[in-house]
């Protein structure tokens, strides 16, 4: 019975600080990106945030019956999705990612669709190439972290 009591009394005092967590301050981001090749392969040196919550997010992969571009199109809506429905952000809100291709000639089509997506602000970010994914047909495997605000 004690430990309910405990409990219980830690519960209202999660309670009692809600209020305070609803107005609690915007994220603050900013890239750094000073040079040619990070703006030219779509990357951020560092990222920095301050305030926010973490989302950590395991690795995705698209529909190995498309080509490389479909993959990697799914993989940044289904990024999307989880950030908006864990943190209620988006995509956006990437500070880093790690992208697996199989195929280093890819490369460079994803540097164009991370233009495309992420505008001036990139995320921090590594390339691998790989010799394989966790399935037969798959081409590329992103996962991250992204940092989003306090609302």
């Amino acid at each position: 019975m004690r430990a309910r009591t405990h409990i219980l009394t830690l519960l209202a005092a999660a309670a009692a600080l809600l209020p305070f967590a609803a107005s609690a301050p915007a994220l603050a981001k900013e890239c750094y990106a000073p040079d040619p090749l990070a703006q030219a392969r779509a990357f951020s040196r560092a990222v920095t945030t301050e305030g926010g919550k973490a989302i950590w997010l395991g690795g995705q992969t698209g529909s190995p019956e498309k080509n490389f571009e479909g993959q990697v199109r799914d993989i940044f809506a289904a990024l999307d999705k989880t950030i908006q429905a864990v943190g209620g952000a988006g995509l956006k809100d990437m500070v880093t990612m790690t992208v697996f291709i199989v195929d280093v000639r890819n490369g460079d089509r994803l540097t164009e669709i991370r233009k495309e997506v992420f505008g001036q602000c990139f995320p921090a970010s590594a390339l691998i190439t790989v010799t394989g994914l966790a399935r037969p047909g798959l081409l590329v495997e992103i996962q991250g972290i992204a940092v989003i605000g306090g609302k």
